[in-house]
């Protein structure tokens, strides 16, 4: 089982989760990191294994969404198999349309092809507007675009980004189709360990916790590490470990740095108490916001204990 991996080195050739034109895409080059063409890789986990085998220095995966949650498919990717961490996040705001080929009328859709996390934030709109359309759901918007693209697909509409569809010489048939238009997606660049990101104090850890066995108390324990040095969670999810059914891990974003007293303890904490520990990043937050540290939970406050602690064992001497 995975343990505590370590930080990365700064990387040079990109990746992410393609074909050119998806939202991934898009996030990426407005990280602005390269003047090189990225590479697109078809799905999360070739991605991920690009960066592992080499091939690339890092990847650009989406890892949250603010209707669907978390992506499985990175979340368990990151968590097993060879150590990999995040250094880098990036948050864009997503709008979906609802892209044919000219000359095809809304009237005229039957068949509609997207991604799953697509379909599923726009499935008010499709029960609303085509009722009887069959949707299919498949790798990425951008590659639903491609396809409708194709007349012989046997598919009539794309559900996806402007860029996507208009690159494909495809037009609009309905535009800001998506059920909450205030839609996020969150995105990871993700490489091999080397050197840890520095501390900006408006960072952002990610870790999965694997518990010593499932008993009354073991998440709340899990937590406790954390609410007992004032370090407040952004996002927790379980997720299936892969052993027997019912046995779950937990992946787990922490306000706060490797670097911060609080989270380096709540880190050391975690270890004494769980099976396993998988460390997956400390990197600056996409929003920038620095956290709240309550009274008793800063730098200085635990330099002060340790240095009180010392006096009184000079003490007793």
């Amino acid at each position: 089982m995975p343990d505590l991996a370590g930080p990365t080195d700064p990387p040079t050739s990109y990746g992410y989760l393609g074909p050119a034109g998806t939202f991934t895409h898009q996030a990426l080059l407005g990280l602005g990191l390269t003047s090189t063409e990225p590479r697109p890789y078809p799905s999360v986990p070739a991605a991920l294994h690009a960066v592992r085998s080499g091939e690339v220095d890092a990847v650009l995966v989406p890892i949250e969404n603010s209707v669907e949650g978390g992506v499985s498919a990175t979340l368990d990717a990151l968590t097993y198999g060879a150590p990999l961490v995040i250094t880098r996040e990036a948050v864009i705001d997503v709008q979906f349309d609802l892209y044919v080929r000219p000359g095809t009328r809304l009237e005229d859709v039957g068949q509609v092809i997207t991604h799953p996390h697509a379909a599923a934030q726009c499935r008010g709109w499709l029960d609303a507007h085509l009722p009887a359309a069959t949707v299919t759901e498949r790798g990425s918007t951008a590659g639903a675009a491609v396809t409708v693209a194709d007349p012989d697909s046997g598919y009539d509409a794309a559900i996806c980004a402007p860029v996507a569809g208009r690159s494909q010489g495809l037009v609009a048939a309905a535009e800001a189709i998506a059920d909450n238009p205030d839609a996020q997606t969150r995105f990871v660049l993700v490489s091999r360990p080397g050197e840890l990101p520095p501390r900006t104090g408006r960072d952002k850890t990610t870790l999965v916790c694997f518990m010593r066995r499932d008993r009354s108390g073991a998440l709340l324990e899990i937590l406790d590490q954390f609410a007992s040095r004032g370090v407040n969670l952004c996002r927790i999810e379980s997720r299936p470990t892969r052993t027997t059914l019912g046995s779950y891990c937990f992946s787990i974003d922490a306000e706060g740095h490797l670097d911060d007293a609080r989270l380096a303890e709540a880190v050391m904490g975690l270890h004494r108490i769980c099976q396993a520990v998988v460390f997956l990043g400390s990197y600056t937050r996409a929003d920038e916001v620095a956290p709240t540290v309550a009274a008793g939970h800063a730098d200085d406050d635990y330099a002060e204990a340790v240095a009180w602690l010392a006096s009184l064992r000079r003490s007793t001497r």
